[in-house]
């Protein structure tokens, strides 16, 4: 990969097929290239596993520390995505494997395309958070809700019942087209000198192509961080390098070069 001053603007890939077989083939490299290198798995799922922290016993009592790491976390969150595409690439093309190397290339995407994507992520967490309250004052302005965590009975209203059937409904409308613009885009962007503009319509173009497969891999994606989430969080330092290599491989089986 080439980080000269003037890069040269890399041929748009075709969208190939990605078969339910190739998924799970996916996940394995995915698990393989985890155990070759662990260590930087465990470092780069480091930062997730601390902001989530922070969330939790930081930003939920403080309006300061939610906002500070709602708007923080998309926009460092990217390079630590790359750091393990990067790892990944390297294992692939049998390059050898060093900090300085992999964490100049996360260093570098600073002046790329990647920052644009993360303040696209900023401004979907926004959005999120604005919808979220103002949905909250909607189906409950009129109850007295003082404390969420000692009132969870209020959601077993009608008004709650709806309000959690509306937000899981646009949640996951937001979740998916969050990941429908990066699950390719965050790699492409790394691999090939190509504006984030194009590289989210790609990664879109491709979500559609494949929309059986992709949708399978945006559940498990789901489910699997779900899952890592219960034990403070401290499953994400496995389940994470493990979705972020096979992420990679899923991408190099999406796109092609024509000859």
């Amino acid at each position: 990969m080439s980080n000269s001053t003037a890069p040269t603007a890399s041929p748009r890939p075709e969208i190939g097929t990605v078969t339910l077989w190739e998924l799970f083939r996916a996940l394995r490299e995915g698990w393989r290239d985890f155990l070759r290198a662990p260590v930087y798995g465990v470092f780069f799922s480091a930062f997730y596993v601390l902001c989530g922290a922070g969330l939790t016993f930081w930003g939920a009592g403080t309006f300061t520390w939610t906002l500070v790491l709602a708007l923080g976390f998309p926009i460092f969150a990217p390079f630590a995505a790359v750091g393990l595409y990067e790892v990944s690439r390297r294992l692939e093309a049998e390059e050898p494997l060093g900090w300085g190397s992999v964490l100049s290339v996360v260093w570098a995407e600073r002046g790329r395309q990647l920052p644009w994507i993360g303040a696209l992520l900023v401004i979907i967490v926004l959005f999120w958070s604005f919808f979220a309250h103002m949905s909250l004052a909607l189906f409950l302005g009129n109850m007295q809700l003082i404390n969420v965590t000692t009132s969870w009975e209020v959601f077993l209203s009608p008004n709650g019942m709806a309000l959690i059937a509306f937000e899981v409904a646009v949640g996951g409308a937001v979740a998916l087209l969050t990941f429908a613009i990066t699950v390719v885009s965050m790699p492409l962007l790394l691999d090939r000198e190509i504006d984030f503009m194009t590289a989210m319509a790609i990664s879109v173009r491709t979500v559609l192509r494949n929309r059986a497969v992709m949708l399978l891999w945006a559940g498990m994606i789901a489910l699997l961080l779900l899952l890592a989430m219960v034990p403070m969080f401290l499953g994400l330092f496995l389940a994470l390098p493990v979705l972020g290599h096979a992420t990679w491989h899923i991408y190099r089986r999406a796109l092609f070069t024509p000859m």
